[in-house]
C-alpha cells in the first residue's frame, strides 16, 4: 500500500471518529432532555398530592413566612449570643475575685478591703429568713419560678415607666443583676442590656438557684466601700449578717437599688424611706404580715457611726487590680488572704474629693462640664491619692484608669520631647510657628491666631498647635534618609512615628493612630498613664510605672511582696540632662503661658494644659520636685463643653490640692529646674486666697502605731537612698543657661 493511501485510510478512521462521538453527544442530550421532562413531570404529580387553596394555603404560606423569619431571627440572637458568651471563656469565672485583701494606708492604717473569699464566707442557710425575704421581695419575687429573665417583672416595669415617663421601677432579674456584677460594667447601652440577658440564661444553665442568689447577695456593692452582705452588715451595723434584725434586713435590702442613694451613710431620712418600702414589699409579695413588720416601721434601723470618714473607693479599685495582676503573675504564690500597704494619703485623698466635688458643684455648670478625675503621686509613680469621677456608687467606672480620652495640647510634652532628642533644639531653639497644611489637613491654634518664629518654650507655653506640627515635620527631616527626595508627607509620618516612641518609652500603653493630627493629641490616652509620663519628667528619665502596693504579707504577717524589690526596675529611658531641658521648658507654661492659674507662690511647678476640639476634654498635668498631679474635667458621654480649657478648672483644681499636698514638705524643684524663692508663709499655713480649699484645716498629725512608725523608718531609708542617688546626676541646665550666645548658636537647627 503506498504511502498515499495509508494517509487517506487514516484520516477516514479519525473521520468517522469524530462522527461516532457527535452522534453520542446527541443522543446523550436528547435522551438527557426527554429524562429530565420525565422527572419533571414524576416532580410536578408529586407536589399536585400537596395542592392546598383557600385557607390551607393561607396557613401554609403563613407557617413557611414564620419558619423563615424564625431561621433569620435564630441567627441574629446566635450573632448577637457570642459577644456575651465571650464573657465566659475564662473557666475560672467563679474564682476571679477570690482574693480576701485588707488595705492599709501610707500610715498603717486599715482603709478598706476587697475580694470575696469563697469558702468561708456565711452560708445562705446562716443568713436570716426575714433578710432574703427583703431581696427576694423587692428585688425579684419571681425569682425561683422564672428562667432567667423575668418577663412578667420586665412589662410592669416598662409599663410603670412609661406611665411616669421616666425610669421608676427596674425590670432586671437577680440573675441579670449578677452577670453584670460578674462580667459586665454600669454602662447603659443596648448592647450591654443583651449581653446582660444572654448572660442570664447562661447563669441559669450552669448554678442552680441558691447558687446564683448567693453570689448575688456576696458580690453586689453596696456602697461604703462594702460589696456583699456580710462587709454591708460589718460596715453599716457593726455585726455579722448573721445578727440583723428586721429593721436593718429591710434597710440593707433596700442597698442593692441604688447603694450610693439610700446608703445611711449618705442620706439616713431617705435609706429609713427606703427601708419602709422594702417593709411594704414584704407584705404586698404576701411573705410578712403587717403585724409582723409593724414594730420595724416604728423603729428603723440606726448605723453606726464612722465619723463621716469616706472610703476611698476609686484608690481602692486601682490598687486591687494591681494586686490581682501579681496574683494573676504568679508574684504572691498561692495566698489569697493578703494585707497591702498602700502609698494613700488619706488627708489628701479626702481634700482631693472635696476639691473635685466643690469645683464640680459650684464652677464647672458654667462650663456644662459634670464630671472629673485626678491622680496624684511620687516621682516615683506611688499614687497618694486618685479620685475616678463624682459619684462611686452611681458609677464605679474609673475614669483616672479606664476612660481613653484625647489629651488635646498635653500631648505635646511628647512632640518637644522628641525633639530635644534629636540634639538640633533647645529651649530657646526659634520654632516657626504660622499655619502649616500637611496635604488636606491643615491645622489651626485655638483661638485661630497665627504664630511666626519663637523659641520653643514660648511655643509650648502659648501652645501654638502649629507649632507641633511644624515640630513634627523637623523630627522626620532629622531622620530622613540625606539621599532619598523630599516628601513632606513621609517625613511628617517618619516624625510622628518617632513621638510614638517617645510616648511609648514615658509609659503611654494605649493604641497611637498614626494620623497627621497626632502631634496635637488626637489619640486617646489614659489618665494613669499622662500621671506616669509626667512622673518620668518629674524624676529625671527613669520609667515610673503608676502602683499603689508598697508591700504585701499573707494572712500570717509574713512579707510576700515588696515594690522596692519585686516591682519593675526604674530604667532610665529617657537621657536626663534632656529631661531637665524640657522641664525648664515646661515651668513657662506654668509661669507664662496657659496653665498660669496652676501657680502657687514659692513652689517651682511644670506643666501642660490640654483642650481638644469643642472642649470635650480639658486637662492639667503638672508636677513639681516633690509631687506630680493630673486632672481631667469632661463628660461622659463626651459632650461638648461651654468654651473649658485645661487653663481653667483643670489647672484651678491642680492648683488646689498640690497647695493642700505641699504643706509640711522640703519643697523641691522639678528635676533640672534651678530652685525659686523660699517658701512663701501662707504656703505652709494655709491654701491660697479664693481657692475652693479655704476652709480646709492644715493637714494632721496622725498618731502612729509601730506598724506604721516602722513603715515611716522604711521611707525614711527610701528618701535618703533616692538623695544620695540625685546628688550621682547631671547637674541640672536651667532655660537661662541654655540661652547663652553658645547654646544659641549650637541650637540652631
Amino acid at each position: 500500500m503506498s504511502k498515499k493511501s495509508k494517509t487517506a485510510v487514516f484520516v477516514e478512521i479519525i473521520g468517522r471518529a469524530f462522527l461516532a462521538l457527535d452522534a453520542f453527544i446527541d443522543s446523550s442530550l436528547f435522551n438527557g432532555k426527554r429524562r429530565a421532562i420525565a422527572a419533571y413531570t414524576s416532580y410536578s404529580a408529586f407536589l399536585d398530592r400537596f395542592h392546598v387553596s383557600g385557607f390551607g394555603k393561607f396557613a401554609v404560606e403563613m407557617a413557611c413566612e414564620g419558619l423563615t423569619l424564625g431561621l433569620a431571627g435564630a441567627l441574629v440572637a446566635l450573632a448577637l449570643a457570642l459577644p456575651a458568651f465571650r464573657e465566659t471563656s475564662d473557666e475560672d469565672w467563679l474564682k476571679r475575685e477570690d482574693l480576701a485583701v485588707t488595705f492599709l494606708d501610707r500610715y498603717g492604717v486599715e482603709v478598706g478591703r476587697r475580694g470575696i473569699k469563697h469558702d468561708d464566707s456565711i452560708p445562705l442557710e446562716q443568713l436570716p429568713d426575714h433578710f432574703i425575704k427583703a431581696v427576694l421581695a423587692t428585688e425579684d419575687r419571681r425569682f425561683f419560678s422564672h428562667f432567667g429573665i423575668d418577663v412578667v417583672g420586665t412589662l410592669r416595669a416598662l409599663t410603670v415607666n412609661a406611665r411616669a415617663s421616666g425610669v421608676v421601677q427596674g425590670g432586671s432579674s437577680i440573675t441579670q443583676q449578677l452577670a453584670k456584677n460578674l462580667f459586665l460594667t454600669n454602662e447603659r447601652s443596648l448592647d450591654r442590656k443583651v449581653k446582660e440577658a444572654y448572660l442570664a440564661l447562661w447563669l441559669e444553665h450552669h448554678l442552680t438557684k441558691r447558687e446564683i442568689l448567693k453570689l448575688y447577695l456576696d458580690r453586689a456593692y453596696m456602697g461604703g466601700g462594702a460589696f456583699g452582705v456580710q462587709a454591708a452588715a460589718q460596715f453599716y451595723f457593726g455585726k455579722s449578717a448573721r445578727d440583723i434584725d428586721l429593721a436593718q434586713s429591710a434597710m440593707l435590702a433596700g442597698l442593692f437599688k441604688a447603694p450610693t442613694k439610700y446608703s445611711p451613710e449618705v442620706n439616713l431620712p431617705a435609706a429609713r424611706a427606703r427601708a419602709n418600702d422594702v417593709l411594704s414589699n414584704l407584705v404586698d409579695a404576701g411573705f410578712m404580715t403587717e403585724g409582723q413588720v409593724y414594730a420595724a416601721r416604728r423603729n428603723p434601723a440606726t448605723p453606726v457611726d464612722h465619723s463621716a470618714r469616706g472610703s476611698p473607693d476609686w484608690y481602692l479599685d486601682f490598687a486591687y487590680d494591681e494586686v490581682k495582676g501579681l496574683a494573676d503573675e504568679g508574684k504572691l504564690g498561692n495566698e489569697r488572704v493578703l494585707t497591702v500597704r498602700t502609698g494613700l494619703d488619706t488627708g489628701l485623698q479626702l481634700h482631693a474629693e472635696s476639691v473635685i466635688e466643690d469645683m464640680l458643684r459650684v464652677k464647672a455648670p458654667a462650663y456644662r462640664a459634670h464630671q472629673a478625675a485626678t491622680v496624684v503621686g511620687e516621682t516615683n509613680g506611688l499614687v497618694r491619692a486618685m479620685v475616678g469621677g463624682r459619684d462611686y456608687g452611681a458609677s464605679q467606672f474609673n475614669r483616672a484608669t479606664d476612660a481613653l480620652r484625647q489629651p488635646g495640647s498635653s500631648f505635646k510634652i511628647f512632640v518637644y520631647l522628641t525633639a530635644l532628642l534629636t540634639g538640633k533644639y533647645h529651649g530657646n531653639t526659634p520654632i516657626d510657628a504660622s499655619a502649616v497644611c500637611i496635604g488636606d489637613y491643615c491645622v489651626h491654634n485655638y483661638d485661630g491666631e497665627s504664630g511666626g518664629s519663637m523659641p520653643i518654650y514660648t511655643a509650648l507655653a502659648q501652645s501654638f498647635n502649629t507649632a507641633a506640627i511644624r515640630m513634627s515635620i523637623k523630627i522626620g527631616e532629622f531622620y530622613w534618609p540625606a539621599k532619598q527626595s523630599y516628601h513632606l508627607g513621609k517625613i511628617a509620618a517618619l516624625g510622628r512615628s518617632k513621638i510614638v516612641e517617645t510616648a511609648r518609652k514615658m509609659g503611654i500603653t494605649t493604641p497611637l493612630v498614626d494620623t497627621v493630627s497626632l502631634p496635637v493629641g488626637a489619640d486617646e490616652v489614659k489618665m494613669i498613664d499622662m500621671f506616669g509620663a509626667n512622673a518620668l519628667l518629674a524624676n529625671g528619665g527613669r520609667r515610673a510605672t503608676p502602683y499603689a502596693a508598697i508591700e504585701i504579707r499573707n494572712s500570717a504577717g509574713a512579707l510576700i511582696y515588696t515594690h522596692e524589690a519585686n516591682g519593675p526596675d526604674p530604667l532610665q529611658v529617657i537621657p536626663a540632662d534632656k529631661i531637665a531641658e524640657m522641664n525648664n521648658i515646661m515651668t513657662h507654661v506654668v509661669t507664662e503661658g496657659t496653665g498660669r492659674a496652676a501657680q502657687i507662690p514659692g513652689i517651682v511647678a511644670a506643666g501642660k494644659t490640654g483642650t481638644t476640639n469643642n472642649s470635650t476634654n480639658a486637662w492639667f498635668n503638672g508636677f513639681t520636685g516633690n509631687l506630680v498631679g493630673s486632672v481631667w474635667f469632661g463628660n461622659d458621654d463626651n459632650a461638648p463643653m461651654e468654651n473649658l480649657t485645661g487653663g481653667i478648672l483643670p489647672a484651678q483644681t491642680w492648683h488646689d490640692i498640690m497647695i493642700y499636698a505641699h504643706q509640711g514638705l522640703d519643697i523641691k524643684p522639678p528635676y533640672g529646674v534651678a530652685p525659686g524663692p523660699a517658701k512663701a508663709p501662707e504656703i505652709a499655713a494655709a491654701p491660697a486666697a479664693g481657692s475652693a480649699a479655704d476652709a480646709t484645716a492644715p493637714r494632721p498629725i496622725i498618731g502612729l502605731s509601730p506598724r506604721a512608725a516602722r513603715a515611716l523608718a522604711e521611707i525614711g531609708d527610701l528618701a535618703r537612698t533616692d538623695k544620695s542617688r540625685s546628688a550621682e546626676l547631671t547637674t541640672p541646665v536651667s532655660v537661662a543657661a541654655q540661652m547663652s550666645p553658645a547654646a544659641v548658636s549650637a541650637g540652631q537647627p
